[in-house]
């Protein structure tokens, strides 16, 4: 197992972490020993998730692929404090949605991606990312109303945003609020850092159980 030292950054108001790659899960008999909160990050295949992830730790922990769709199993990621000890848990589930792999991956959801999500005790928080230059996606939709009905708590988060002008941010989020049916969506872009403080917050609220 490798540990990525987080850089330290200027910004003081998120925690500062060691990433350690888990495993790759294809079965829920892989899945780590739940012995800290867990978030899910799901999404379409292009929407950025990889860069996202490595956004948020500061790192290249998640692998970013020119192909989209390559990530068929359920990552996981450990997110160590100074003493060593698993504070968070990242999952980086497959992505959905893209046309060459959709039905490969619609086929294993069942096998061991819904029960990840609808029985895995210690999943804390499910982060829902959309692209913010794309139009509301029906799977999107879907993904969303089926964490409803499960309980689960999600937030959703619009991606690429530093692609739109403050008028394009307005209007897309306007958008997804109607399609989607949900009063809070944050923007963020890996590239600028722009929202990604604000989803730490939210990713620690839900960790430490505030949420």
């Amino acid at each position: 197992m490798r540990s990525l030292r987080r850089k330290p950054g200027k910004d003081a108001g998120f925690l500062r972490y060691s990433t350690q790659f888990l495993l790759s899960a294809l079965a829920a008999s892989q899945f780590p020993r739940p012995d800290a909160p867990e978030i899910a990050f799901l999404g379409r295949s292009n929407v950025g998730k990889s860069s996202l992830l490595n956004a948020l730790v500061g790192e290249k922990a998640a692998r970013v692929s020119q192909t989209p769709g390559r990530t068929r199993a359920i990552n996981f990621f450990a997110l160590l404090d100074a003493s060593g000890r698993r504070r968070l848990i990242f999952a980086d589930l497959p992505g959905y949605g893209y046309a060459k792999i959709s039905k490969s991956i619609s086929a294993r959801w069942p096998q061991f991606i819904e029960p990840y999500l609808a029985h895995r005790e210690t999943l804390a928080l499910c982060v829902c990312l959309v692209d913010a230059n794309v139009p509301p996606q029906p799977s999107d939709r879907q993904l969303i109303d089926w964490l409803r009905a499960a309980g689960r708590p999600f937030a959703v988060v619009a991606t690429k945003s530093d692609r739109l002008s403050g008028n394009g941010r307005t209007r897309s989020l306007g958008a997804l609020r109607q399609a989607l049916e949900i009063d809070e969506i944050l923007l963020v872009s890996a590239q600028t850092g722009y929202g990604v403080k604000e989803l730490w917050a939210r990713i620690e609220a839900s960790g430490s159980g505030d949420d």
